[in-house]
């Protein structure tokens, strides 16, 4: 027995296991290719919110299913507001998550509770907030601590990291970057993530320890590029085809820290590899991410290459998104 949507769509009464699992993979799929090409080219998530919305509020949902609808529900508003944030819409983005919030709290997801706060921490972490950065992974480690995710503790440790990193506060950034090192050894323990947190791999940690490290060779001493050059190469070989926005944005750092050691001719050699990457994702991170890496070339006059490739990055990061 069908009914029909504002839209004239048909809408079973009845909802199933079928109808949510539909779903889940609809999110699945626009989350691949969010990591693959980035938030610009992920605007079908609306259609998912849509659907998800009018199953809950119009059909008839069994109690066992109701939660993991709504948790689908939940995952698509924090999608949406991972690829806003994405494309440079902080406001749209903060609002996704935190109706992401609602709705996850409804659902008794503290999974993915942890992993709607560590994004929106990531926000304030972009725009240099330290204080609302620290603010929302302390949140979030709540709400992991909750849900009895070992996976999500570690992300916020080692997001913690970064942002004491970034303050300067050397000794609790590598004490939280421990921990998280820690965390992590286990992960052949841990059971399967969920979909939300399934990108956090062995590159990542890899990545995340570079960043932290790239942070601290800015803000402390530049001694840490060294060690950061080590850990962000062993993340850029790692990084799949389909992780094009990851690798863009490791391969920034990478070129940062060999220009803060004077090697000039390795910066240009991989941001040029970067800008090349970063120009084939929808996402502005890239574009911000390389700043530090422009001002380090403009400086380093002596060279015509760096200065061609500092050129090149200003005019990257004044075009708009593909």
């Amino acid at each position: 027995m069908v009914t029909t949507t504002g839209d004239g769509e048909p809408l079973p009464i009845s909802i199933e296991d079928t109808d949510v699992a539909q779903l889940e993979a609809a999110v699945g799929v626009l989350r691949a290719l969010d990591y693959r090409q980035g938030g610009g080219f992920c605007r079908d998530a609306v259609r998912v919110v849509k659907t998800a919305s009018l199953l809950l509020h119009w059909g008839t949902v069994p109690d066992p299913l109701r939660a993991r609808l709504s948790t689908v529900l939940a995952d698509v508003h924090n999608l949406l507001g991972w690829t806003e944030f994405d494309i440079g819409h902080d406001e749209p983005a903060r609002r996704r998550f935190e109706r992401a919030l609602e709705i996850a709290a409804e659902a008794g997801n503290g999974s993915l509770v942890a992993n709607i706060r560590y994004r929106l921490g990531r926000v304030h972490l972009h725009r240099h907030d330290v204080t609302g950065a620290l603010a929302e992974f302390a949140r979030g480690r709540a709400a992991a601590r909750r849900s009895g995710s070992r996976r999500a503790l570690a992300i916020l440790a080692a997001n913690e990291a970064w942002a004491f990193a970034m303050g300067g506060d050397e000794r609790a950034a590598l004490a939280r970057l421990a921990e998280a090192e820690a965390a992590f050894a286990t992960a052949d323990s841990w059971p399967e993530p969920r979909p939300w947190e399934a990108f956090f791999r062995e590159p990542d940690m890899a990545a995340m320890r570079g960043t932290v490290l790239t942070e601290l060779a800015t803000a402390v001493a530049a001694r840490y590029s060294g060690e950061a050059i080590t850990q962000l190469t062993a993340a850029a070989g790692q990084y799949r085809a389909d992780m094009a926005r990851s690798r863009s944005l490791t391969l920034i750092m990478l070129a940062q820290n060999h220009a803060v050691r004077g090697d000039f001719d390795e910066a240009t050699r991989i941001g040029a590899e970067a800008v090349d990457l970063a120009g084939q994702v929808g996402s502005v991170r890239p574009k911000d991410r390389l700043a530090p890496l422009e001002r380090l070339l403009t400086r380093h006059r002596r060279d015509a290459a760096t200065q061609g490739l500092a050129e090149r990055i200003g005019r990257y990061r004044a075009e708009p998104l593909p």
